[in-house]
């Protein structure tokens, strides 16, 4: 996005600072390039985020933000009261805990300086111009990244109410608790809301997302050969309820024939066992036994390349995927029990790993009928 917006509008026009996950770097000319991590933040995020910031503070100039899925995690700076340690434990059990992404970022937004806003704070009123990838069901702007250049409808109120409702609050760091409280009696700035003075001068919009991915690999599907179907609304919620819900309502319609079946959306994972993988390999696993004999092959995979704290994008499963797994021993189900479907498919050799791919417009759900 920052290698487009050079040439765009010419490299001797543009400064400014991109903030990628490792593996994620491109040369640029003029934009300043800062690692960081993902799916997690540390201090490298951190840092980052204090020298954006002060650039953002120093500069007089238009500002034109690029965001993409992954921000939340790249871009963090706590607030005052809080350590960086603090912040990424709360990350850890929210993303472990069947919290969907709106529910995840109002929390991250209220725990946070630069989110739900924040950068807005920092261009002090001057022209933004917001460019987003979405990798959020529905396209929530305030969503996207946490909305760091984008007002906040929620309150400290609702943050605390979704540590509540996932039985955290008690398991998070004193000082997060103190900060909510302080936030709901009004003792501690919110996030910005529509209609702030900040937001004046600003325009956003959404300039890619999953339901384009999908399109795209509907018409390759369909240059290949196979009648593409594609399934909506997106998937959401469990990862393994909405895996087998999806098959059910596909598998009749593409076994033994010559179709792709295809899908997107963003699922969530309770972890509860202490094996490795991600939602799109939990996805895969989770088919493993109700697609023993069909004539489908499925994959599941992220389009930013990661899936979870894995070097895997997602993983393959078809009719043979069990009867391959008990031949070496596995079990489809005690995997599912440890969420480790990482283990799983990387001894069947069926993980997808292609690295980052530089974007994230959420996940994509492929399933190949084959001809009887």
């Amino acid at each position: 996005m920052a290698a487009g917006c050079e040439a765009a509008l010419g490299a001797a026009r543009v400064t400014g600072l991109a903030i990628v996950a490792e593996g994620c770097e491109v040369p640029l000319q003029s934009v300043r390039v800062r690692v960081a991590d993902h799916p997690f933040p540390d201090q490298r995020s951190a840092d980052a985020a204090a020298e954006l910031r002060a650039a953002l503070a120093a500069a007089a100039d238009p500002v034109i933000c690029l965001i993409s899925g992954g921000a939340s995690s790249l871009l963090v700076q706590p607030r005052p009261s809080l350590k960086l340690t603090e912040k990424i434990e709360v990350n850890r059990l929210l993303l472990g805990s069947g919290a969907d992404i709106n529910e995840v970022n109002c929390v991250r937004k209220h725990l946070s300086v630069v989110k739900g806003g924040g950068l807005l704070r920092a261009a002090r009123s001057r022209p933004v111009l917001t460019l987003m990838l979405s990798d959020v069901i529905g396209d929530d702007q305030s969503v996207i990244g946490s909305g760091p250049m984008t007002p906040d409808a929620s309150t400290f109120a609702d943050a605390r109410a979704v540590l509540e409702k996932y039985a955290l609050l008690d398991r998070v760091a004193p000082a997060v608790r103190e900060l909510l409280n302080r936030g709901v009696a009004g003792t501690v700035e919110e996030t910005v809301k529509p209609g702030d003075p900040e937001t004046a001068n600003t325009a956003s919009a959404v300039i890619g997302n999953n339901r384009l991915a999908l399109a795209a690999a509907a018409a390759e599907a369909e240059r290949l050969g196979y009648e593409p179907l594609l399934e909506e609304p997106s998937l959401r919620g469990d990862t393994t309820q909405a895996a087998r819900q999806w098959l059910q309502r596909v598998a009749g319609r593409i076994d033994g024939r010559r179709t792709c079946a295809l899908a997107g959306g963003e699922t969530t994972v309770t972890v509860r066992g202490r094996g490795r993988g991600g939602r799109n390999q939990e996805f895969a696993l989770a088919l493993v036994e109700p697609l023993a004999g069909q004539s489908v092959s499925l994959l599941s995979a992220g389009t930013d390349g990661i899936d979870g704290p894995t070097d895997a994008a997602g993983a393959f499963v078809g009719g043979r995927t069990l009867e391959r797994a008990r031949a070496i021993g596995l079990d489809p189900s005690a995997a599912l029990a440890a969420n480790d479907s990482y283990g799983f498919f990387d001894r069947l050799g069926d993980l997808l790993r292609v690295g980052p791919t530089g974007t994230n417009v959420m996940d994509i759900k492929l399933a190949v009928g084959l001809p009887s």
